[in-house]
């Protein structure tokens, strides 16, 4: 990939706010990369259908195909157009923590002409609880995003952090201050009957485990 000189766009007025996601989605359709707040940190995305810019995504974090990122969705009911054969105890927990900081590692759906990387036939989904990316995710569709971060280094949690990283490496990048969760999401495998954390984050075992009691079920660690 190219290096690019990345811009900046401030979101503390409706003005500049509505500029800065025109411009994301521009970015977005062009097949660059933009750096966009969630919930939890910054990300880095690039559109999940554009496997050069998937490339591109991966090359910028110095991450490999074995690492594909996950998929960020403007609403729950995108989900079945992304995965198959969705369990109830997964349901149960997007009804409970969507949007938020919860990403479901699911069988995707055979359909999907997609490159994410090696994934095996799996795609790990999330809809983030923050209005601005969810808006952009509306104009662009699903976006395959990872953490704002070089790999092996801190994701960032605002923007200085994540232009300091990527700058050279992205058309735009997204200024909504302090990211408020500043914790990655956490992981669950849901290609099973039976659930398990993949990844600790901002959800811990005991709350999730406290949305499936009822259903009698529960998550393992692993």
């Amino acid at each position: 990939m190219s290096r690019v000189t990345s811009e900046r766009f401030p979101t503390t007025t409706p003005e500049e706010r509505e500029t800065a996601i025109e411009a994301a989605s521009m970015a977005i359709q062009r097949g660059d990369l933009v750096v966009l707040p969630t919930d939890t940190v910054y990300g880095v995305a690039a559109d999940a259908f554009d496997p050069d810019a998937v490339a591109d995504l991966l090359d910028a974090k110095g991450r490999g195909r074995d690492m594909p990122p996950p998929v960020l969705i403007s609403t729950a009911t995108t989900l079945d157009a992304l995965a198959r054969d969705v369990p109830a105890f997964a349901r149960e927990l997007v009804d409970a923590f969507w949007p938020g900081p919860l990403t479901l590692v699911c069988r995707q759906q055979t359909s999907l002409m997609w490159d994410l990387g090696d994934a095996r036939g799996t795609v790990a989904v999330r809809m983030p609880d923050d209005d601005l990316t969810r808006e952009i995710l509306e104009r662009t569709g699903p976006l395959a995003v990872s953490s704002a971060n070089v790999t092996g280094l801190p994701a960032a949690t605002d923007a200085d952090q994540a232009e300091e990283m990527l700058g050279e490496r992205v058309a735009v990048i997204v200024d909504a201050g302090e990211s408020p969760v500043g914790e990655a999401s956490t992981i669950v495998d849901a290609t099973g009957s039976q659930g398990r954390i993949l990844r600790h984050g901002a959800l811990s075992l005991d709350q999730l485990n406290e949305v499936l009691e009822p259903l009698g079920a529960t998550l393992t660690d692993a």
